[in-house]
């Protein structure tokens, strides 16, 4: 079921965040600033159609414009050379992160085989990754017409000062957290 994330952020998770963590201020609570896809493609380097294909399937599953990333630097044991295309991401903001959050919580989630919730694993400034395996649970994604199973990390960026006030933002906008 898809819910309006952001009017039930400002509407119910809001009180709940200040009257848990006695914020005196409505800014003080934290905000999603961010969402950002990514896909780190080592096989781009024999396989150029890698990159373009992974390119089309990030456009599908956020409904926005890809870049490429490239090597920072180059590495003669995996044959790669300084500023060689490696990568891709999208970064969502505003409407399209929420309509993101909501689909990826409500719809993706679910569809993981053998799912007993996300990790809670942050990164000590309130930012967390998911580790996607496979990219055929976005519904975008057609499994008959990929030609690889292919992972994503899925990066929310907020503005929570510490990792229990995002683990407690992310838990009441429905990620299911493993105990």
């Amino acid at each position: 079921m898809l819910y309006d994330l952001k009017k039930i952020y400002k509407d119910e998770i809001v009180k709940k965040m200040k009257k848990k963590y006695n914020y005196k201020n409505l800014m003080e609570v934290p905000k999603f600033k961010k969402v950002v896809i990514n896909r780190g493609l080592g096989e781009a380097i024999d396989n150029a159609k890698a990159l373009e294909v992974s390119i089309n399937e990030l456009t599908k599953i956020s409904g926005q414009k890809v870049v490429s990333t490239k090597a920072k630097k180059s590495i003669a044991g995996f044959k790669l050379r300084e500023g060689q295309k490696i990568g891709v991401k999208v970064t969502l903001r505003g409407k399209k992160m929420y309509d993101f959050l909501n689909k990826f919580i409500n719809i993706c989630l679910p569809k993981i085989r053998d799912f007993k919730g996300v990790r809670a694993s942050f990164d000590g400034n309130g930012n967390y990754t998911f580790g996607i395996m496979e990219q055929i649970i976005f519904p975008e994604i057609s499994y008959e017409k990929t030609d690889k199973i292919r992972g994503v990390n899925v990066t929310v960026v907020t503005s929570a000062r510490t990792d229990d006030e995002a683990k407690e933002l992310l838990s009441l906008i429905g990620v299911p957290f493993r105990n």
